[in-house]
C-alpha cells in the first residue's frame, strides 16, 4: 500500500493555520511582493488561472479583485486552509473553483492560461518540488506562463540569517535547497534556458523572488 503524501501546514509546524494570514502580512512585506506578482500575472478577462498551493485563498481572491472576469482555480492539500479560503470567498461574494490536491496534481486542472504559486515550494520535499513544478508546466497551455513567488536563492549573508526563521518553522531539509538555488536551477531545466528572478524583495524572513517562465514546447 502506498503512503498518503504529507505536507507542511501553511503556517509551519508549530502554528495554527488560522494564524497564517497574519504571519505572512507581518513577516514577509506581503503587500509589496503580492502587488508585484499581480502586476506580472496581469490577469485578463476570460483567462483561466490556476493557483497551486492556494492555502487560505489570499492570492486567488486578489486575482478576482483585479480581474473579476478571470476564471480562478485554487488547488491545495490542506482541508483546513481550503475551508478558510471558501469562507473568505463567500464573504467577498466571488466564485472560485477550490480543489483539494497537491502541486503534482496541477496537470489534472489544466489546460490553463497561467499557473501561479506563492510561498509553497520552499516547504516541499525535493522530489515534491520537482514533480510539482513539472506538473505546473504541464498544466499550462502552449505559450502559457508559470509564475513562482517564493524564497529562492539567498544571496547575501544577512538574508541567509533572516531565512533561518523560515527554516525553524518549516524544517531545514525542505527549505535549504531553495536557499541554495534549487528553484533557479529546476526552472531552467524545465524551460531550457537560464532563469533569473523578475523581481526580488528583501524581507525580515529572507529574500522573496518572483519568476515568470513561459511554457515552450
Amino acid at each position: 500500500m502506498s503512503e498518503t503524501p504529507t505536507f507542511t501546514p501553511a503556517a509551519g509546524r508549530f502554528a495554527s493555520t488560522k494564524l497564517y494570514d497574519r504571519g505572512v502580512a507581518l513577516l514577509t512585506r506581503e503587500r509589496r511582493w503580492r502587488s508585484a506578482l499581480l502586476d506580472l500575472l496581469d490577469p485578463k478577462a476570460g483567462e483561466t488561472i490556476l493557483d497551486v498551493g492556494c492555502g487560505t485563498g489570499s492570492l486567488a481572491l486578489l486575482i478576482k479583485e483585479r480581474e473579476p472576469q478571470a476564471n480562478v482555480i485554487g488547488l491545495d492539500p490542506d482541508a483546513q486552509a481550503l475551508a478558510i479560503a471558501r469562507e473568505k470567498a463567500a464573504v467577498a461574494g466571488v466564485a472560485i473553483d477550490w480543489k483539494n490536491g497537491f502541486a503534482n496534481d496541477a496537470e489534472a486542472c489544466g489546460p490553463v492560461d497561467k499557473v501561479v504559486s506563492s510561498l509553497v515550494f520552499h516547504q516541499v520535499p525535493i522530489e515534491g518540488k520537482r514533480a510539482g513544478l513539472a506538473a505546473m508546466f504541464a498544466a499550462a497551455t502552449t505559450g502559457g506562463k508559470v509564475f513562482i513567488a517564493d524564497y529562492a536563492q539567498q544571496t547575501s549573508w544577512i538574508m541567509r540569517q533572516a531565512f533561518r526563521f523560515i527554516q525553524l518553522i518549516d524544517g531545514r531539509a525542505d527549505t535549504q535547497p531553495n536557499a541554495d538555488g534549487f528553484l533557479e536551477t529546476e526552472l531552467g531545466k524545465l524551460c531550457g534556458r537560464k532563469v533569473s528572478a523578475d523581481y526580488r524583495l528583501d524581507t525580515p524572513t529572507g529574500t522573496i523572488s518572483i519568476f515568470v517562465v513561459p511554457r515552450i514546447d
